[in-house]
C-alpha cells in the first residue's frame, strides 16, 4: 500500500518544511510514502470563495485513481487519538487497499465535489492550525502510527 498526502500550495517555511522532510523520510522505512504539493491557483482576487474551493477540488480530483480511498483532513471529521488513529491505519492496510490519499484543501477548504468522493474525514483537533502546519502534525502523527504499530519506543504509552 502507498499513502499519499496531497496539499494545496507550498510551505513558505523552510523550518517547516525540513521538520516535514524528516518526518516523511522516516515513514518511508514504514510504507511507500508520497507527499504532493499542488501549486497554489493564480488570479483568485477575481474568484469567490466556492469558485477557488471549485478550482482547488478540480485539480485534486485530477490526480486520484478510483480505487483510491480518500481522506479529507477537515475541521468537521472524526477525531483520533494517537493510538486509535495508528489502529484506523491498520484497519485501512488489512483491506487491501492500493493507495490511502490524505487530503489538506487550500484557505477555504474543500468543494462539494471533494466531499462526494472523500470516504472519510479526519480532524486533528478542535483546534485551528495553519494549512502548513497541519502538514507537519499530520506527517508526525503519521510517523507515530507506525512506531506504535510496531511497537517502537518514539510514543510513550
Amino acid at each position: 500500500m502507498t499513502i499519499k498526502l496531497v496539499c494545496i500550495g507550498k510551505t513558505d517555511k523552510k523550518e517547516l518544511e525540513s521538520l516535514i522532510r524528516i518526518y516523511s523520510d522516516r515513514l518511508k522505512h514504514y510504507i511507500k510514502y508520497e507527499y504532493e504539493i499542488i501549486p497554489d491557483l493564480k488570479k483568485v482576487k477575481n474568484l469567490d470563495e466556492k469558485q477557488q474551493k471549485t478550482k482547488e477540488g478540480e485539480l485534486l480530483l485530477s490526480g486520484f485513481q478510483n480505487s483510491d480511498f480518500v481522506v479529507l483532513l477537515d475541521e468537521n471529521g472524526k477525531q483520533f487519538g494517537s493510538e486509535t488513529f495508528s489502529e484506523y491505519i491498520q484497519k485501512r492496510m488489512n483491506t487491501g487497499l492500493k493507495r490511502l490519499v490524505f487530503v489538506i484543501g487550500g484557505p477555504y477548504g474543500f468543494s462539494d465535489e471533494m466531499y462526494q468522493r472523500a470516504d472519510s474525514k479526519i480532524s486533528l483537533s478542535k483546534m485551528t492550525f495553519s494549512h502548513q502546519m497541519v502538514r507537519l502534525f499530520f506527517t508526525e502523527q503519521l510517523y507515530r502510527a507506525f512506531t506504535i504499530l510496531k511497537n517502537e519506543p518514539y510514543h510513550h504509552r
